[in-house]
């Protein structure tokens, strides 16, 4: 088959997952590679078709999303533009992975698209959610990247079709100790606000990866430096526990380390707070934010915290062509197929219209 995967680009965890099932899916099937957003770290080694500018989120330096710069950087005309020009009828099969422009491109045009995401198992009735449920956050996540079927990746196959994470060979491999250390990524907090944060929590050594700074700062048992994928994979494996905000990737790579976890959730990210609901359940301890009445609660983690079990094998390739085998005797044929040029207005519409029907 002639497949497209697209690849939210906007944060490390998606292309993470993509380095891993690239090359599952170039053994059996001629694969074309799409990107949309900038903000990973992850160095990404396939040749890309599609590079977008997307629809994506900036962080913030109090932990939660900027929302101004986040609307400074997005512009509708342009993802309108990116929409209309991609031929994702071209194609046999879209997959996508939280990725707006190919997803968007295929419901305005009528083409199949799949989901292979985390946001596809936050989504799934059977998924814990917090108690304080987000609405528009969830009819947001629900509506950002629209498909077809939806198949997802979680802490715990909750349902069917949810599977447990896809742990990156390069964190399997990867030789894990304990030197005593403790490993913090919290991109949506600022550095200033991390080391007066640490300071109040005993003489334990830190070791922060900032996306803030581009220069190391040594302040005596914390150490702040720029995040580099390698020197954090190895930091988070020689570590006694990890702190990190309450994505997907980050938690899961610590748990398969055996490691010590606390999150702390974005403000405003109704997808983190999902996330904070499922690994409270699992035992992991979350805290609100990073302020310094919750230091007493970091301080008893360091102290009495315990690693939290979890069983994650290495069924990429199995999960992969298992899906991938359950479409590919339905693929609709593309003379049947009907073409949209949508104006920035309509799309407005249209995404509102889906937005506002979730409640």
């Amino acid at each position: 088959m002639k497949i497209l995967y697209a690849i939210q680009g906007t944060g490390n965890g998606h292309i993470s997952r993509a380095r891993d099932i690239v090359p599952v899916l170039k053994k059996n099937h001629e694969v074309d590679l799409l990107i949309s957003g900038t903000q990973a770290e992850v160095e990404f080694p396939f040749p890309v078709k599609y590079s977008f500018k997307g629809l994506g989120f900036i962080f913030g330096v109090h932990g939660g999303i900027d929302l101004v710069e986040t609307y400074k950087k997005n512009y509708i005309g342009v993802l309108l533009s990116e929409i209309n020009s991609l031929p994702v009828q071209d194609y046999d099969l879209v997959i996508n992975d939280f990725e707006p422009v190919s997803a968007w491109a295929c419901y305005l045009k009528n083409v199949k698209c799949i989901s292979i995401s985390h946001q596809a198992a936050v989504l799934n009735k059977k998924s814990p959610q917090p108690k304080d449920v987000d609405m528009i956050g969830k009819a947001i996540l629900k509506n950002y990247a629209p498909s077809d079927a939806k198949y997802g990746f979680h802490f715990r196959a909750y349902d069917q079709h949810i599977f447990t994470p896809v742990i990156r060979s390069q964190v399997r491999e990867q030789p894990v100790e304990n030197k005593g250390h403790y490993t913090v990524y919290l991109p949506s907090y600022d550095d200033h606000r991390i080391l007066k944060m640490l300071k109040l929590c005993g003489d334990v050594r830190w070791q922060v990866f900032s996306k803030h700074n581009r220069h190391t700062i040594d302040a005596g048992n914390i150490v702040i430096q720029p995040i580099s994928n390698e020197a954090f994979i190895q930091s988070m494996a020689s570590a006694e526990g990890v702190i990190c905000g309450a994505g997907f990737e980050a938690p899961a790579e610590a748990l398969f380390m055996k490691k010590k976890l606390l999150v702390i959730p974005m403000k405003g990210q109704y997808e983190q707070q999902c996330n904070a609901a499922a690994l409270k359940e699992m035992g992991v301890p979350v805290i609100r934010s990073f302020k310094p009445v919750y230091a007493g609660k970091i301080i008893e983690w360091i102290e009495k915290g315990k690693v939290v079990e979890v069983d994650y094998p290495d069924i990429t390739e199995v999960i992969i062509n298992q899906i991938i085998g359950w479409h590919s005797e339905t693929a609709e044929p593309k003379t049947l197929l009907e073409e949209k040029e949508y104006t920035v207005k309509k799309f407005r519409n249209l995404l509102l219209r889906k937005i506002v029907a979730q409640f």
